[in-house]
């Protein structure tokens, strides 16, 4: 059983997650484009969104390894050989259960802990390349500001990081304006003062101390001009950290802390619905992967000779439409301060309550099927009028 289920559930996670990191992928080297190691930050920043990926991939991959598995059984008359020898449909799921187990607790590890610090990873890595490596998003001919300066670079080269000619102008309010010109220079690293330098090659330079005033009398300084061989120019400001601290945002909080967050007498009514619904969020989503076998099976077997492809477009349906269910709930109870248990657990415990009744309904009982004839008299319809219209049409029904 768990061969027969885990062969489809591998390839649909190979699949799910192909899909969602070429989805990501367009996002990551938007945000890279131009910058150093562009392939390796993809790589990294793409690592960041797997924890994510992982834990929503894997529930829908073991539905849909569920469903195809089952569903290969049942049209190659293999549950029928196990029903024939005294072995039931509650004792083929036992084995499937051990494996939703197995993903409850990855899913329950991948929301709960690694998934909040991989989001403030990347979150870190892309302020950190938006405000730190302003240089090689530069373009040549487009005036670009860091900090108090505003610069413009000709023939950039990015392999080595130079560039020839560069116009800096560098205002500094009260202490007056510089303005910088150079033949050539080249952007090169510091780690002792944590912040990237321009180093220049034979160039003019231009301070006023104190700008003119139009309403005052006094004498202006003269301008200091002169020129240099070489000269280093650091860009932005020195920090050591570059970002906030993580926890400011409810979805970079673990379960624990999350759970310890909630149990302060001193939270803010919008704060505490905050981290209500996150919290919850993520234990009905762990929990949800412990109902699929349930779900699934009664929609995986059917007649031999029925329409089963309806049965499939009705579970991804329910399934798909359930998780919206779930986050929209959630998001209703953070903005309005509706109770958790009303927005998310019971849905929950109502579509949980479908599923076992599905399920005993398809293992214990013999149901009728009402749907199967309803379109097989479709389709008989279908092709009646088909029939009648196709000498006209002079084609044959496919």
């Amino acid at each position: 059983m768990i061969r027969q289920v885990s062969i489809p559930l591998l390839t649909a996670l190979g699949a799910g997650m192909a899909v969602l990191c070429a989805e990501r992928i367009v996002k990551v080297l938007d945000i890279t484009l131009g910058n150093r190691n562009s392939f390796g930050v993809v790589i990294e920043l793409l690592a960041y969104w797997m924890p994510h990926y992982i834990g929503l991939a894997a529930p829908v991959a073991l539905y849909l390894g569920l469903l195809f598995g089952f569903n290969k059984m049942s049209k190659d008359s293999e549950l029928d050989a196990f029903l024939a020898a005294g072995i039931s449909l509650g004792r083929l799921t036992r084995p499937v259960a051990i494996i939703a187990v197995v993903l409850a607790a990855n899913a329950a590890l991948m929301f709960g802990w690694v998934q909040p610090y991989s989001l403030y990873a990347y979150r870190a890595t892309v302020y950190a390349l938006s405000h730190v490596d302003v240089f090689f998003l530069a373009e040549e001919g487009v005036f670009m500001q860091t900090g108090s300066r505003t610069f413009m670079l000709d023939k950039l080269t990015r392999r080595d990081n130079s560039f020839q000619r560069i116009f800096l102008f560098d205002d500094r309010n009260e202490k007056g304006t510089e303005t910088i010109t150079a033949e050539a220079g080249q952007l090169v690293d510091d780690p002792e003062r944590r912040r990237p330098i321009l180093r220049l090659e034979t160039g003019h330079r231009l301070e006023i101390k104190k700008p003119a005033s139009t309403t005052s009398v006094e004498a202006v300084d003269p301008p200091i001009v002169g020129d240099f061989k070489t000269a280093d120019i650091a860009l932005g400001e020195i920090q050591d950290a570059i970002f906030r601290e993580r926890g400011q945002n409810e979805r970079e909080l673990t379960l624990s802390e999350l759970y310890r967050e909630l149990r302060k007498p001193d939270l803010k009514p919008g704060r505490q619905q905050s981290l209500e619904s996150q919290f919850h969020l993520r234990l009905a989503l762990v929990a949800l992967v412990l109902i699929l076998p349930f779900l699934a099976l009664p929609y995986a077997i059917g007649q031999r000779r029925g329409n089963r492809a309806y049965r499939f477009a009705v579970a991804l349906v329910l399934l798909v439409a359930f998780h919206e269910i779930l986050q929209q709930g959630a998001l209703i109870a953070r903005v309005s301060g509706t109770s958790v248990w009303l927005a998310i657990w019971l849905p929950f415990a109502l579509f949980s309550a479908f599923a076992l009744w599905r399920y005993y309904v398809a293992c214990y009982t013999l149901p009728r099927p009402w749907l199967d004839p309803l379109l097989e008299e479709i389709a008989d319809a279908v092709r009646a009028a088909w029939r009648r219209i196709r000498p006209a049409t002079g084609r044959a029904m496919p």
